[in-house]
């Protein structure tokens, strides 16, 4: 379970239980999955698993829902063509795009470290990299990053600031691979586009859905992480322990993904997209369910 909900003293510990209460006065539930991706789930929460002493209000389950890839890419002009010149040009299913979503930042160190990983894995990559918290000014990425990096593996990687459209860079013929954060709706994209994942969960219900993209889905690679002092990868005089992730780990992860270890990886992540994309397919799974729903709507419940 995720932290906050553990911890009774925190603000989300009284939201979920708030919005627990008020589950069996709604009518329905609405989830953003699909039958084939989350059976044991769906079937949970319908058998009443979340409501125990009453009776379960009926689960929507509609997904995959995601938003539209080249919608996405044209909301920042100019950014589309850039990734699309520099995607065309790679060969099928070769990148490695590592993305930590809107809210995922990482720090000074782990960026360094992160680099190293990439650089020392020699695959291609497409990186977008978020400014750490505790800097004020948005520095330039060779500020950033080890120094050197961006040169020595400019023919085969592309590191951006801040944001990139990740539907339509995941839906590319020549990614291959995707280092996320676990956040539901990257999730759900990569499945949707068949892509498979290295899972290196950040904050909220992020661990728990690495551990079931891992364990139960076979859809994605854990990354280790080890405790670090600081002090010894930067040159600040302080020292204190961070949970890191290694150049060592992210470089063999990424090498296990994409090379012939990760092949029933790749396999399971095909055919889950082919699922998903039979979700929406007439009598799919998620069409029946929106019907239901819909259904429902018009009956006034």
């Amino acid at each position: 379970m995720p932290d906050p909900v553990l911890d009774r003293n925190q603000p989300p510990y009284h939201y979920f239980l708030h919005y627990a209460s008020c589950l069996p006065n709604s009518k329905g539930f609405i989830v953003n999955t699909f039958e084939a991706l989350e059976p044991q789930a769906i079937k949970a929460i319908t058998d009443g698993a979340c409501v125990l002493d009453g009776g379960t209000p009926p689960v929507y389950h509609i997904g995959p829902l995601i938003t539209d890839s080249k919608v996405r890419a044209i909301g920042h002009e100019g950014l589309s063509t850039e990734y699309s010149t520099w995607l065309d040009a790679q060969p099928s299913q070769s990148v490695v795009f590592l993305c930590f979503g809107s809210k995922g930042v990482l720090s000074e160190v782990q960026l360094k470290e992160l680099a190293m990983g990439l650089e020392r894995s020699s695959h291609r990559f497409l990186w977008v990299v978020r400014n750490p918290k505790n800097l004020e000014m948005i520095p330039d990425l060779e500020v950033l990053l080890p120094k050197g990096f961006l040169e020595r593996t400019k023919d085969r990687g592309l590191v951006v600031k801040s944001w990139a459209p990740q539907s339509a860079i995941l839906s590319h013929e020549s990614v291959g691979g995707f280092v996320t954060h676990c956040g539901w709706n990257s999730v759900v994209e990569a499945v949707s586009y068949g892509v498979p994942m290295v899972a290196w969960p950040l904050y909220a219900e992020q661990k728990m859905n690495s551990v079931v993209l891992v364990e139960e889905m076979q859809l994605a690679i854990a990354l280790e992480k080890v405790a670090v002092s600081s002090s010894s990868l930067s040159s600040s005089s302080s020292s204190t322990k961070e949970e890191m992730v290694s150049a060592e780990e992210l470089k063999k992860k990424v090498r296990e993904l994409m090379g012939q270890e990760g092949q029933g990886l790749r396999e399971r992540s095909l055919a889950m997209k082919s699922m998903a994309m039979a979700a929406w397919s007439m009598d799919g799974s998620s069409l029946s369910s929106l019907s239901k729903m819909v259904a429902s709507w018009k009956q006034g419940h």
